[in-house]
């Protein structure tokens, strides 16, 4: 079935570096989420370009390739070119954050389809119930619970599994722990209200586990530990039938008079943190998601939020932090893209506007999202505004829904339960909003930001046809060529001509007249582009994207006009280097394929403002 995939898949492999820089790979419900042994190795561009890849991201040391709805189908195809085998772990730099987020989404997204399916399933029991298909007394519905709670009672066993996975010790054993807090001997013992001392010394707390989730994450954590300690020190002979008992004898022990109920007592907090949230202020999460959700997506954010709604499910029976809000932002982006393939003239964008608002109200919303509502601007910001009026509103009237599943319209079926359809006809109404407002606020921006698009194509004929553009240097040093930059992606030219400039002063100042069309976050790095067209990046450093912006401060703001010799930024050249990082300045033509004729004069020393390079179509 993905044979029609195998091309892209050898694409990918082709220029993330090769099978032998992949040191990990999975995927979820749209992206392929590589962990590589050297990010520099990937040809991200060339990625970018491949008809078949909506966008390439780094989030949390993943190098993530968004395919779409059919990215399992390439993902088949993508386990047959690589093997992995290797530990990248002493070769990654990652901040705690990162660490925290790329944790918590490796353990929780590969349980995703379990909990959508057996959400789905509780869906379809409601509807079953509300249309007095079948009774709650019936066996009928007995069974159909079975089919839907299992999942849920046994979490602990499913997140033991992949949280063993993420941490590199033994999954089976990891199951094995988890399952004796389920077992129905334990159970039995909760139920009685006994004491119960191991050994008659070690007091073992009362606690029932059952659907919980911060007691079985602090187990498995420390089982790693322990289990990794075991197969240092016990000979390999006897390691197969040693560690597995020693683990269990040890964490057995731990789980119950320790961990398990350091975890309840947390859980409960979190239960409590919930509860006051949903009654005094209902309001906030799923106004925060509804507006904010895209931006949470584009730095993986949303992969270390998510799971609060899988917690709160688990302690409360209900998600009110993640899901209302989620669903109002996946509607409203599916609502700004078809408002966009409505009203564009821009043949592209309307092809891929129109698929993507399909997968977008079906739950999707990434090819949308890198693909037409991010680069356009106007439909993002209508989107983030509808989403938050109708967050809002589901947070007001208290909607939320009964089990996890996709945030698309799919969706609106779990937020039937309780015996009631309140929070169904609540939610229903915070889509409407959401799809309103969005669609309006488009339209409205649309007619400014379209209409100049389609003028500036109107006009190209009638304006004279610049073909030439100098580029002044951004700032006063040492020119060299940019073979010389220390970054092998700049080096190889992958991201276009240009030059290295060792830096003596510390101000960038723009080379042109234009507009800037792209700050990073970071501030290491800017964007910019001539009224001719010519597309200069301005890079300072070597991997100073590390940096998180510390020693940077901009002047200019995304989509700003520019003038000649203005300042851009600025950088705190001493600091950067004491951080260890070099200070080297890349300034890149990154359209160069549309130049004939590209004159850089290198090898020599330049003031700011003085000619650095020459295009000529």
């Amino acid at each position: 079935m993905s044979k029609e995939y195998q091309a892209l898949a050898t694409q990918i492999i082709k220029l993330i570096g090769g099978k032998e820089n992949v040191a990990n790979v999975y995927h979820c419900q749209t992206r392929l989420r590589f962990t590589l042994v050297d990010n520099l190795k990937a040809d991200t561009k060339a990625l970018e370009e491949l008809d078949g890849v909506t966008k390439v991201l780094i989030n949390a040391g993943q190098y993530q390739i968004v395919i779409g709805t059919h990215v399992a189908s390439v993902f088949e195809e993508i386990e047959k070119l690589v093997e992995i085998s290797q530990d990248i772990t002493s070769q990654e730099k990652k901040s705690i954050f990162d660490t925290i987020i790329d944790f918590v989404a490796g353990t929780f997204q590969p349980i995703i389809p379990a909990l959508s399916g057996a959400g789905m399933v509780k869906a379809v029991l409601a509807l079953l119930v509300v249309f007095n298909v079948i009774t709650t007394d019936s066996q009928t519905y007995y069974m159909l619970n079975v089919f839907a709670d299992g999942v849920f009672y046994f979490l602990p066993i499913l997140i033991a599994f992949t949280q063993a996975q993420k941490l590199k010790c033994n999954p089976i054993l990891a199951a094995g722990v988890a399952a004796m807090l389920l077992h129905p001997n334990w159970s039995a013992l909760v139920t009685a209200g006994n004491a119960v001392n191991f050994f008659d010394v070690i007091p073992f707390t009362l606690a029932s586990y059952g659907s919980s989730v911060i007691p079985i994450i602090l187990i498995i954590f420390v089982q790693s530990y322990v289990e990794k300690f075991l197969n240092k020190y016990i000979p390999k002979a006897i390691n197969l039938v040693f560690v597995p008992m020693l683990t269990f004898l040890i964490m057995g022990t731990l789980a119950f008079s320790i961990l398990g109920p350091i975890g309840a007592v947390l859980g409960n907090y979190l239960a409590t943190v919930f509860t006051f949230l949903a009654e005094n202020a209902s309001w906030a999460p799923a106004l925060i998601i509804g507006a904010f959700l895209p931006i949470m997506v584009m730095f993986g954010i949303h992969n270390g939020v998510a799971p609060l709604g899988i917690m709160q499910m688990s302690q409360l029976g209900y998600d009110s932090i993640f899901g209302p809000g989620c669903v109002c932002s996946n509607m409203a982006q599916a609502t700004a893209g078809a408002v966009v393939a409505f009203v564009t003239k821009d043949k592209t964008a309307k092809e891929t506007a129109i698929p993507g608002a399909i997968t977008a109200y079906m739950g999707i919303t990434e090819p949308l999202l890198y693909g037409v509502n991010l680069p356009k601007r106007y439909p993002l910001i209508a989107s983030m505004i509808g989403g938050g009026l109708g967050g809002l509103y589901a947070g007001l009237t208290h909607a939320h829904r009964f089990a996890t599943g996709s945030s698309g319209l799919p969706a609106i079926l779990l937020y039937i339960g309780d015996n009631t359809m309140t929070y169904f006809y609540n939610i229903i109404i915070a889509i409407i909003i959401s799809i309103i407002s969005t669609a309006i606020i488009t339209f409205v921006l649309a007619k400014y930001f379209e209409k100049d698009t389609t003028s500036n194509d109107q006009n190209k004929s009638e304006s004279p046809v610049i073909t030439g553009q100098e580029v002044l240097s951004p700032l006063s040093g040492e020119i060299l060529p940019i073979e010389k930059a220390l970054d092998a992606v700049f080096a190889s030219k992958i991201m276009g001509e240009g030059v290295v400039i060792m830096p003596e002063t510390t101000e960038i100042v723009a080379p042109f007249d234009g507009k800037v069309e792209t700050l990073f976050p970071t501030k290491h790095a800017i964007g910019i582009i001539s009224d001719s067209g010519a597309e200069i990046l301005i890079h300072v450093g070597i991997n100073t994207v590390d940096l998180k912006g510390d020693g940077f401060k901009t002047f200019v703001k995304q989509g700003e006009r520019i003038t000649k010799g203005q300042k851009l930024l600025a950088f705190n050249k001493e600091a950067i280097e004491k951080a260890g990082y070099s200070t080297q300045t890349m300034v890149v033509v990154t359209n160069t394929s549309q130049y004939k004729t590209i004159t850089k004069h290198d090898n020599q020393f330049s003031k700011a403002g003085d000619l650095i390079i020459e295009l000529e179509k």
